[in-house]
């Protein structure tokens, strides 16, 4: 079970990685808007304080009703009854966790979009309130967000963000190894 839930871990970065490849059509979108977007400074001696420009990422999406959400996992399918098992989670936090961190990356992408050089690491909480962590340099001010996804797969669900600039590294060691 650790096994596959390392599989699952290191799939998902291999699709954030991906995903983030290429996008020069945002790049070229982000230059051309006003320079006070840009999170990077001339001067790299002076210690700006960045932030991430949360109406940016705004998806346009309302938060879901979630009293009859209708979730792509069934509550009490292998993967759901899986999930609460090693996270110590009832079954509609696994629902929801697991339909919300594999919908994740809509999210990262448009913060990793603004936060170039200043991103160090990310982590989901799989707690009852599924939190993305993102961990970033110093230069980067800390603020929270709540994102509304807005993919088909988790249309509508809430995904709390927090920029946390503690310049703490992923704690993910060689390819799907965890530290203990």
């Amino acid at each position: 079970m650790k096994r596959l839930m390392n599989m699952m871990i290191v799939a998902s970065a291999s699709m954030w990685a991906l995903s983030g490849c290429d996008n020069s059509a945002d790049t070229a979108e982000t230059t051309t808007s006003s320079s006070d977007s840009a999170l990077t400074t001339a001067d790299s001696s002076t210690k700006a304080e960045n932030t991430i420009d949360w109406s940016a990422m705004d998806s346009g999406e309302k938060p879901a009703d979630l009293s009859n959400y209708q979730y792509p996992f069934a509550p009490d399918s292998q993967n759901v009854r899986d999930y609460a098992e090693y996270f110590k989670v009832d079954n509609t936090t696994a629902q929801h966790n697991l339909t919300v961190s594999m919908a994740s990356n809509e999210a990262l992408s448009k913060a990793l979009d603004q936060l170039s050089e200043n991103y160090v690491s990310h982590e989901l909480t799989d707690d009852k309130d599924m939190t993305l962590i993102i961990h970033t340099t110093p230069e980067v001010k800390a603020s929270n967000y709540d994102y509304v996804l807005s993919g088909e797969f988790a249309k509508g669900l809430v995904l709390p963000i927090e920029i946390v600039p503690d310049g703490k590294k992923s704690e993910v060691k060689e390819h799907g190894e965890m530290a203990e």
